[in-house]
């Protein structure tokens, strides 16, 4: 068993580490969220991660046994259980550890949409939308035109709006590639 003060000594490490990047990222997420100060680029990017907060991925869920019957189920129900082990992942993350958000840590980043949660590290939205559409696009490649801009469009989301920097973004995109080669191995 490790020892509480370790522990301790090695999450302010993983704290640390994240305070650095978070400085080495700010020219380019300030760069992209210049983005969110034209209003087209603006909507977009709010329709995209208002999209990425979960209707969606529900009903995709359900439409797949509609589409392509028991195979559609046994890829919803297994993504339904990567989505929760996503959920549980990421929420521990953020609650370990705590790296603010880039609009509150920088006065030079907007806030574009209010967040869902308090903490920037790992982006959920990305997390999810790489699993789902992961997981339906090999399962159901004829889905891929769809999916694969989708999810690139809610990752890119998460910065445009100052909710995130990019490298959470990066680790919610390679958090949800394992899950969805972990799911893709139980179908």
């Amino acid at each position: 068993m490790t020892h509480p003060a370790r522990m301790i000594s090695d999450m302010n490490r993983a704290q640390n580490l994240l305070a650095r990047f978070d400085l080495a990222e700010y020219r380019l997420c300030r760069l992209l969220n210049h983005g969110s100060e034209r209003l087209p680029l603006l909507r977009v990017m709010q329709a995209a991660s208002r999209a990425g907060d979960g209707a969606l991925w529900y009903l995709l869920l359900a439409l797949l046994p509609l589409l392509y019957g028991r195979e559609g189920l046994r890829a919803s129900v297994v993504m339904m259980l990567t989505g929760a082990a996503g959920l549980a992942l990421y929420k521990l993350l953020k609650k370990t550890l705590v790296r603010e958000r880039p609009f509150i840590r920088h006065p030079g980043i907007t806030l574009a949409m209010p967040p869902l949660d308090r903490y920037s590290f790992p982006s959920g939205h990305t997390l999810h939308a790489v699993c789902f559409s992961t997981q339906a696009v090999v399962q159901f490649p004829e889905l891929g035109w769809v999916l694969a801009p989708l999810a690139t469009l809610i990752a890119a989301s998460r910065v445009v709006l100052g909710l995130h920097y990019p490298s959470d973004v990066l680790a919610g995109a390679l958090l949800g590639l394992a899950l969805a080669g972990a799911g893709l191995a139980l179908v």
